[in-house]
């Protein structure tokens, strides 16, 4: 213990003369005391303020950015269920993207068509959707659903055949005129 006090004392003593030994003004107590009990005006931290209000703002914003206008989601389904509607749901939209594909002044009305018949299907479909939330899984609903979604496939390739008839046609009616 004396060898670490002499240690010490040795430490102390090399800083013997940088050690800052300032006298305190005699008034010093009173400054602080003064400026202790001295009440400032808040600042208002307007930026703090804006700033969350900005996030929430944000937050709002991308919630209502990134919410999905499918309605046919369901989540009372079995997996079962919901795998078969997210397979047909994806071969639908690709008929439909091959549809939009083939949309020229010629096809305009018969596209037009098809997509205000394919809204039917989706209203028969968003009906059975509610349906089988409400009163769960059965045969005939499973039935129905899957009905519809095979009946809007078939509809799409249907329309996609006739399109691509007409355009058949129209170059061969052109390969005879010339």
């Amino acid at each position: 213990m004396k060898k670490e006090n002499d240690n010490l004392d040795q430490l102390f003593n090399k800083f013997e003369n940088q050690w800052d030994v300032q006298e305190l003004n005699s008034d010093h107590q009173d400054v602080f005391l003064n400026k202790l009990n001295r009440k400032e005006p808040k600042k208002k931290n307007y930026w703090f303020v804006a700033s969350i209000a900005a996030t929430i703002v944000l937050m709002l914003g991308i919630s209502v950015f990134y919410q999905t206008d499918k309605p046919k989601e369901f989540k009372f389904a079995s997996k079962e269920t919901q795998r078969t509607d997210s397979i047909f749901s994806i071969l639908i939209d690709n008929e439909l993207v091959k549809l939009k594909e083939k949309s020229s002044p010629e096809n305009e009305q018969i596209i037009s068509d098809a997509l205000k018949q394919m809204k039917v299907f989706d209203a028969d479909y968003q009906k059975i959707i509610n349906e089988l939330q409400k009163n769960g899984e059965n045969k005939q609903i499973i039935y129905a659903m899957i009905s519809n979604l095979q009946t809007r496939i078939s509809f799409l390739q249907t329309v996609l055949k006739r399109i691509e008839e007409n355009e058949n046609l129209k170059n061969t009616s052109h390969e005879k005129t010339l």
